[in-house]
This record gives C-alpha cells, structure tokens and sequence, in this order.
C-alpha cells in the first residue's frame, strides 16, 4: 500500500471536526474542565495537522504549517 499524504492530512481535518462536534461527557467539576482543556488541544493539534501542506519525497513526510495570523 503507498502512503498517501494528502489523505493523511484529510483524515487530520476529518478527526478536527470531529472533536469539534463531540459533546461534553456527564461530568462535574474539575474533571469537566480538564475535558475541555484536553478537547481544545487535540482541536489545535488535529485542526494544524489538518491545514498543513504535506509532501513525500524519498521516503520523508515533511508538513508545512503556516502559523502566521491571518
């Protein structure tokens, strides 16, 4: 199977919308918040992946992520 980049960075996009639209779990408290926190991180983490311009060539994955603001 080849490796695919492009749909790597699809699924990355795919798995931002997804945290994106879960809901919180019945939890109270501090653990609510750390599920929150937690859900904000992988959002970001996902949501960069997931706009990043991905190339591979000689067998190396390179992503470039354009953090400047907009």
């Amino acid at each position: 199977m080849d490796f695919d980049p492009q749909a790597m960075v699809a699924r990355f996009r795919m798995r931002a919308q997804a945290v994106k639209e879960r809901g919180l779990p019945p939890v109270e408290g501090p653990e609510r918040q750390r599920f929150r926190e937690q859900a904000q991180l992988d959002y970001m983490d996902f949501a960069m992946i997931g706009d990043a311009e991905a190339t591979f060539e000689d067998g190396i994955l390179t992503l470039r992520v354009d953090l400047r603001p907009h």
